[in-house]
C-alpha cells in the first residue's frame, strides 16, 4: 500500500507542477478567455466545433487541473487514513485540497465575470500554497521508510523565524510578479535592472501605474535575492554538519540566482515564452523548498516545546502520607 501511495505523492506533485505552469501559460498567451464566458465547459460546449489556439491553452489547462485535483484529493485521502498519526499530515492533507478548491474557484469567477487585475495576481500565490502542501505530503511518505529523514535536525528560534519571514516575503514577491503579468506590464521597460539605464529613476515622475507595479517587482525581487544569498549563507554556517540544511540551503541560493537571471531574460529576449515559463517554475521550487524549511522548523520548535516541558519543574503540591 506504502508503495503506491509514493508513486500517487509523485504524480500528485508533477501534476501541480504542470498546474501551476499551465496557468502561467494562460496568462502569459492571454487565453484565460479562450473558452468564453463557459465554466467549466468551453464556449457552452462539451466537445467545441470551433477550435482556437487560445481555446486549446485554456481547455487544456482546465482538464490538466481537473485531473490532477482528483488526484489530490485520493492522496489527502489516503494519506490521513494511513499515515494520519503523523503530526503534519492531517493539517497538509486539508491545505492541499482546500486551497486547491480556491484557485479552481478564483480561476472560473475569472471565467464567469471577470476580476480585476489585482485579483487574480493572487491565483498564483494560492496555487503555490496548494503544490507546496502536496510536495510536503509527498516528503512525508517517503519519511516512513527513511528515504527522506531529517527529524533530528534542530533549527534555532531566530532561524525559524527568519525562516518564516523569508516565505512569507517570498510570496509578497510573487504576488508582484503575477501583478506584472496580468496588468500587461512585462515590457514597460525595455532596460535591466532599471526601467531605463540612462536615468535610472525616471518611472519616479512618470505618472504610470505599469512601471510603478514593474519597478516595484524588481526591487522586492532584489531584496529577495539580497536575503536569500544571506539565508543561505547562514544556513550553510550554521547547520554545515546537517546534510538535508546545508544541501537545501545551496538549492535555495542556486534557485534565487536562476530566478533572477530568467527575470532579465524576459526583457532580453522580449517575453519569450519558453523562458517566463522557467521563471514560473524556478519560483514554484524555491517555495517549496522554502516549505520545506517551515517543515523542519516547525518540528524544532515542537522539539523545544517538549524539552521544555520535560525540564520544568512540577508545581502540583506533593501530598503527605
Amino acid at each position: 500500500m506504502m508503495k503506491s501511495l509514493k508513486w500517487l505523492s509523485v504524480a500528485a506533485s508533477i501534476g501541480m507542477i504542470f498546474v501551476l505552469i499551465g496557468g502561467a501559460l494562460v496568462t502569459k498567451t492571454e487565453s484565460g478567455a479562450g473558452c468564453g464566458k463557459s465554466w467549466p465547459l468551453c464556449n457552452g460546449q462539451f466537445i467545441p466545433s470551433e477550435i482556437t489556439f487560445e481555446l486549446v491553452i485554456e481547455l487544456s489547462h482546465r482538464l490538466v487541473s481537473g485531473g490532477v485535483g482528483i488526484i489530490v484529493v485520493v492522496l489527502s485521502y489516503l494519506a490521513w487514513k494511513k499515515i494520519g498519526h503523523i503530526r503534519e499530515v492531517k493539517f497538509l492533507s486539508v491545505l492541499s485540497v482546500f486551497f486547491l478548491v480556491l484557485q479552481g474557484l478564483i480561476g472560473a469567477a475569472a471565467v464567469k465575470w471577470g476580476q480585476s487585475d489585482f485579483v487574480l495576481a493572487l491565483h498564483f500565490g494560492i496555487s503555490l500554497i496548494s503544490f507546496a502542501a502536496v510536495l510536503l505530503l509527498t516528503l512525508l511518505i517517503f519519511e516512513i521508510d527513511k528515504k527522506f529523514d531529517a527529524k533530528a535536525l534542530l533549527i534555532k528560534k531566530k532561524h525559524r523565524i527568519e525562516i518564516y519571514l523569508l516565505t512569507i516575503y517570498t510570496l509578497c514577491v510573487v504576488y508582484t510578479g503575477a501583478l506584472v503579468r496580468h496588468a500587461g506590464a512585462d515590457l514597460v521597460c525595455k532596460d535591466w535592472p532599471f526601467c531605463t539605464n540612462e536615468t535610472p529613476f525616471a518611472f519616479l515622475t512618470a505618472g504610470r501605474l505599469d512601471l510603478w507595479i514593474q519597478m516595484g517587482h524588481r526591487l522586492a525581487a532584489g531584496i529577495l535575492f539580497i536575503w536569500t544569498i544571506l539565508f543561505t549563507i547562514k544556513m550553510y554556517k550554521h547547520y554545515h554538519e546537517s546534510r538535508v540544511m546545508k544541501g537545501g540551503a545551496i538549492i535555495l541560493g542556486a534557485l534565487i540566482v536562476l530566478q533572477v537571471f530568467f527575470g532579465a531574460m524576459i526583457i532580453a529576449t522580449m517575453l519569450n515564452l519558453a523562458i517566463a515559463l522557467l521563471h514560473a517554475l524556478v519560483i514554484s521550487c524555491y517555495f517549496g523548498l522554502l516549505s520545506y524549511f517551515i517543515l523542519l522548523a516547525s518540528r524544532s520548535a515542537a522539539q523545544e516545546r517538549q524539552a521544555a516541558t520535560i525540564a520544568a519543574p512540577s508545581t502540583e503540591p506533593v501530598p503527605i502520607k
